[in-house]
């Protein structure tokens, strides 16, 4: 009997997944193959066209992948890398898994460095360095100072910046990593922009995904207090700590926190705070800027 064809594998893969109730079912299958057939879905879908049988070997590696992905195990950890804007980030076990959602804020933030020559800009709780390498490589002449506490986080986010090196360099910009706690932040200096997807979730509250409440660090994701705002709070008073005059702020917060995060930001001096919605329409997070000296 011949071996079957990438295609017809994807489709009994595609299958599984969607029994195990796994999201993006198809898209995941892809990845999967394409990472047990060491090579990347632009060259798995040559194969395809092409035909090309799947080898058996693949196969046996395909079907191990695949019961950890049934299992829910996260598909980032499973490949040991997650896409994030223009980059391929390494993640793990200990490490939180960046969300296109917080792709957004990188928008935030490229629009609050325009015209800022080379802009300092500061990433609070970076995990794996996800933020801070997107603004790095996207905002040309850029500082970034990205802060983590977490050693598995940390280590990651290491790797991620040797990896994006290049990168980095080529964007004339650079990125610093420091081990710290944002509520005993030392002396960084001044910043024109600050960006954080802290730790957020309100106690109690227990993540509808089993890849996320099974699988991301607790202290990448509860904010600490019954409303999950002891984290957030911690980034607004460290925005007023090194925000120069006209400075912006842009934090990601849970649906549920937009109103408290902008009673907080205007109650600390900060203006204009405006909370933004994520792809799928729900509050994610806000905005706000120091006033400029008059």
């Amino acid at each position: 009997m011949p071996a079957p064809t990438p295609d017809a594998v994807l489709a009994v893969t595609a299958d599984r997944l969607r029994e195990a109730a796994v999201p993006s079912p198809s898209a995941d299958a892809r990845l999967l193959l394409a990472h047990a057939w060491d090579c990347t879905p632009g060259e798995l879908g040559l194969r395809s066209l092409r035909g090309t049988a799947v080898p058996e070997p693949v196969r046996a590696r395909l079907a191990d992948l695949l019961e950890r992905r049934c299992a829910r195990e996260p598909l980032q950890h499973i490949t040991g890398s997650a896409a994030f804007r223009y980059l391929e980030l390494a993640v793990g076990p200990g490490v939180f898994i960046p969300r296109p959602e917080t792709e957004l804020l990188v928008d935030q933030v490229i629009a609050a460095a325009r015209g800022i020559e080379r802009p300092r800009i500061l990433d609070l709780c970076t995990g794996s360095g996800a933020i801070a390498l997107a603004v790095a490589t996207e905002v040309p002449g850029s500082t970034v100072v990205a802060v983590e506490k977490e050693e598995a986080a940390l280590a990651a986010a290491h790797r991620n910046v040797d990896t994006h090196r290049h990168a980095v360099a080529a964007a004339g910009s650079t990125v610093t990593l420091l081990a710290a706690d944002i509520r005993e932040l030392p002396e960084i200096g001044a910043f024109d922009v600050l960006v954080s997807n802290p730790p957020y979730i309100p106690a109690g509250r227990t993540p509808d995904a089993p890849e996320v409440g099974e699988h991301d660090p607790a202290s990448a994701l509860f904010g600490g207090g019954a409303d999950g705002m002891e984290l957030p709070a911690a980034v607004v008073r460290a925005g007023v700590r090194v925000l120069r005059p006209g400075g912006t702020i842009v934090v990601e917060h849970d649906d549920t926190q937009g109103a408290a995060l902008r009673t907080l930001l205007t109650a600390s001096g900060f203006t204009g705070a405006r909370t933004h919605r994520d792809y799928t329409d729900r509050d994610r997070f806000t905005t706000a800027a120091l006033p400029e000296e008059s």
